[in-house]
């Protein structure tokens, strides 16, 4: 483990901590992206952005805390792009429309219902995207953020990046609890990007220091990373 990576693993365990004993999240969110009470609220305050009001398309983590942004999105009529966990898939996105879906928002937005009903994509067959909706560990006011530690968040947005699909115009928000927002010093490498609001149950915290990556740093992929997800191995062979 890398130095950048310790210090970045310290954050979490304190976030981690501090968001069970603080009674903002259950206890067994430890280790994961935290299902933080209050989800609903942030949903409701990410609606009021005007960002999101002008976003016709929205792409969006599966993680259970963002369950509430995602059923939002739908009933909202926007169209919506899920990642498939853990990249699992040479089409590695959920396609949900909301004008053909067979069953309800709060169904379908969930990740088992969206593998039964979602077509797959791959980043050919999508539209650009207005807004990224991304899950989280730890985020401070500058922007920068910290997931799980997986790295599928990073890589999900550099194929996009890639693809064109998102672009300077394309919005990145991270819905989390207020125990999330940390003071901390969160350090970033080449391939990490930041985003543009935090949103909370109780606030909308706008952030100035943009950072995007531009596009996959392969240099920072191992090999089993690699053979891990299917469509990072099929663009490796190309």
């Amino acid at each position: 483990m890398t130095d950048i990576d310790q210090q970045k693993q310290a954050v979490r365990e304190r976030v981690w901590r501090r968001l069970i004993d603080g009674g903002g999240a259950p206890a067994d969110s430890y280790g994961k992206i935290p299902g933080f009470y209050g989800s609903e609220a942030t949903a409701e305050q990410l609606a009021t952005l005007d960002e999101w009001q002008g976003a016709t398309t929205v792409k969006a983590n599966p993680d259970w805390a963002q369950h509430p942004v995602r059923v939002r999105a739908l009933k909202d009529g926007k169209l919506l792009y899920m990642a498939v966990p853990r990249m699992a898939s040479l089409q590695p996105f959920f396609l949900l429309d909301p004008e053909t879906l067979k069953v309800s928002a709060e169904e379908a937005a969930d990740k088992k219902g969206a593998a039964q009903v979602a077509r797959r994509l791959g980043v050919e067959d999508m539209r650009p995207i207005d807004l990224v909706v991304c899950g989280s560990v730890a985020v401070n006011r500058s922007g920068a953020r910290i997931g799980k530690g997986a790295g599928y968040s990073d890589l999900e947005v550099a194929l996009l990046i890639e693809a064109g699909l998102v672009t300077d115009k394309t919005v990145i928000v991270a819905p989390v609890h207020q125990l999330q927002v940390v003071e901390d010093d969160i350090p970033e490498t080449e391939h990490d990007f930041s985003v543009d609001y935090i949103v909370t149950p109780d606030e909308v915290i706008p952030c100035g220091n943009r950072r995007r990556p531009s596009g996959l740093v392969w240099n920072d992929l191992t090999a089993e990373k690699i053979a891990q997800i299917p469509v990072l191995a099929a663009r490796r062979c190309q």
